[in-house]
């Protein structure tokens, strides 16, 4: 008598490893997302609290004295690792795996008195909806001098 295994059940252990998978990638791509999304969230607003001090500290009133590259280390890093660009007084949060590309999820501005924090030109993607609804706006009192956001 031979020993092995016959096809038909070759093929059984096939399909069932097959509907397992269908049902566990779907899973773990919804949680790559919901990771990608507290990520931002919480980069951005503690790149509002540290620029908030930043302006405060440094008593930044004039939108030329905003050095938001080197005011920020989360905005340093974000800008390294493309998940995030500076231009001026202006940080963009970007969406990397966006279909548009590098899609503004959210932007902060500083406008010489106040910081700005804005939905950016991407509302429809999944995970800028979900950034944009964790992330609140609300006023900050830094050493008795208000920063709006």
């Amino acid at each position: 008598m031979k020993k092995g295994f016959t096809m038909i059940e070759l093929i059984f252990v096939i399909v069932i490893l097959g509907i397992l998978a269908a049902v566990a990638i779907p899973r773990l791509a919804a949680t790559r997302d919901d990771a990608k999304i507290s990520k931002m969230a919480t980069n951005i607003q503690t790149a509002k609290t540290e620029l908030a001090s930043y302006i405060v500290a440094q008593g930044v009133t004039s939108i030329h004295d905003a050095n938001f590259s080197i005011a920020s280390n989360v905005v340093a890093d974000m800008v390294a690792s493309d998940d995030a660009s500076v231009s001026g007084n202006t940080v963009s949060f970007l969406n990397k795996d966006s279909d548009n590309g590098n899609a503004v999820c959210m932007t902060l501005q500083f406008d010489g008195t106040s910081l700005i924090l804005a939905n950016g030109s991407d509302s429809s993607s999944d995970i800028c909806k979900g950034v944009q609804s964790l992330v609140s706006e609300t006023n900050t009192s830094v050493r008795g001098q208000s920063v709006k956001y």
